[in-house]
Order: structure tokens, then sequence, then C-alpha cells
């Protein structure tokens, strides 16, 4: 699939420099600068100078000759998601899934096409996973992404797809453009969205889509857990009725607030 990317006109390359360094240092969770220059290749020089500016304006920080992404983002990302009201409309839900089931519940928005977690809550017998808060991932591979792209038009879903892809992240990822419809019909059609081991291995989670008054989606909310406690009736009926009431409660809240 070719990419469907909104460009800038006129894109200030010291600008992408910057964001890639920030990124880099995220995914490789510190890096110095010999390794930052290779990864990217980029003159060590350059990348020292951007690094020394993003320090001292706080941006990152510094410790035995590595660099790490500071704080500050920390705060950036708080405001970006305060400004969704839907997460503190989802919270309370979201603490009495986590409670019910004991599993993990998860909400997710979707911004420039992928999925992204804002806000999650741990059960007691809740297992750790990779998804962290902030973290953005592909919507065709998960339960709450399957949630959000089976409530958006078919011409935004399939911009979505041509943008990003359908990449497999395990044996179970639906990777066939037509499949993913004909899936996304059945969501539809049933009020809840399955993911049987499909980003994750040994990970299933069962997700609702959140609708507004317009009826247009808003965001998802999941409880997810391991293949061995996700099975057979609670994966498929007792879960799915948890999820539903939740999403109803919340859904009279963005409705009524």
């Amino acid at each position: 699939m070719g990419k469907n990317v909104n460009r800038a006109k006129n894109p200030v390359k010291s600008a992408l420099t910057t964001l890639r360094i920030v990124e880099a240092l995220k995914d490789r969770e510190g890096a110095r600068v010999t390794d930052l220059a290779q990864d990217l290749d980029l003159p060590k020089s350059s990348v020292h100078n951007y690094l020394s500016t993003l320090e001292q304006e706080e941006y990152v920080v510094k410790c035995d000759n590595r660099y790490y992404v500071g704080l500050k983002f920390l705060d950036i990302g708080t405001e970006a998601r305060n400004r969704l009201s839907i997460h503190d409309i989802a919270k309370p839900e979201m603490q009495s899934l986590a409670e019910q089931t004991g599993e993990l519940s998860n909400l997710l928005v979707e911004e420039h096409g992928k999925g992204v977690y804002i806000h999650r809550e741990v059960g007691e017998d809740a297992v750790q996973v990779d998804a962290t808060t902030g973290q953005r991932v592909h919507l065709h591979n998960t339960g709450l992404g399957k949630a959000i792209l089976a409530h958006l038009p078919p011409e935004r879903v399939e911009e979505i797809l041509d943008r990003h892809g359908m990449p497999a992240t395990t044996e179970n990822t639906i990777t066939d453009p037509e499949n993913l419809f004909d899936e996304l019909a059945e969501i539809r059609d049933r009020g809840v969205a399955f993911d049987r081991e499909e980003r994750l291995n040994g990970l299933r989670c069962v997700a609702a889509p959140i609708l507004d008054q317009e009826d247009e989606v808003v965001g998802a909310v999941s409880v997810s857990g391991p293949r061995s406690r996700m099975s057979t009736e609670r994966f498929r009926e007792d879960i799915p009725t948890l999820l539903r009431n939740a999403v109803n409660i919340i859904e009279l809240n963005i409705a009524y607030r």
C-alpha cells in the first residue's frame, strides 16, 4: 500500500531533525551522541548541538554521557491528554472494570490514524504488558483499534490502512483489508471487538467503542488479560456485558456532562 500523508508545504528541516532525535532517544531509552549520529546518519557535531540545545531548554537530561528524554515532556503530554474530556469521564468506569475483572482496563483514542493509550487501570490479577500511557499502536491488530475502525467512515479506514499499512505482529494478525472490513461489520453488529492474540501472543482483549451524541466514535475501552483467563464464557459473554454496561454510563455522561 502507498502512503497518503498530509505533508507540510514547507517543512522546517531543523524541526524535523529535532523530532527525529527525540523519538530516537525514546525508542532507545537513552543514547550516546555517537550512537544517535550513526542511527540517524547525521554528523556527530550536529547531534551534539541539538542535544545541548534540548538539554539547555530542559527537554533532555544527560547522565554518564548518555542523553534521556526529560520529564518536561510529561507536562506537555499531560496537557495534551487533559484536553480530551473522555479521559476524566471514562476513568471511574475503567476503575470499576479493573476491580470487577481483576484484569487490565485500557482507554484508547485515534490520532493521525494510530491508536494512543491515554489511560489504564490495573486490576489485582492484571498482567504487565508493553502498552503504556502515551504509546501509539496500529489500529488493525488491537481490539480497541478495531472497535474504533468499525465506527469510522469506510473511506477514512481505507486512508488509515493506506497510510500505516497492516503489519503482522503475531500469526493471528489480520493483514488482508477485505477480511478486516468483514470483521468490522461483525463488530458493529455485536457492539464489541475481540483481540484474539492479534497484537501480542498470549494476550486477549475485549473492547467496546465509545460514541458521542452524533454517533461518532471518540474512543474505545477494553479489558485485556492472558489467554488462560480470557476464554470460553468469560471472554465471549461475561466481560462483553460488563463493557457494554460501562460504555453506556460513559456515553450518558458524555451526552449530559
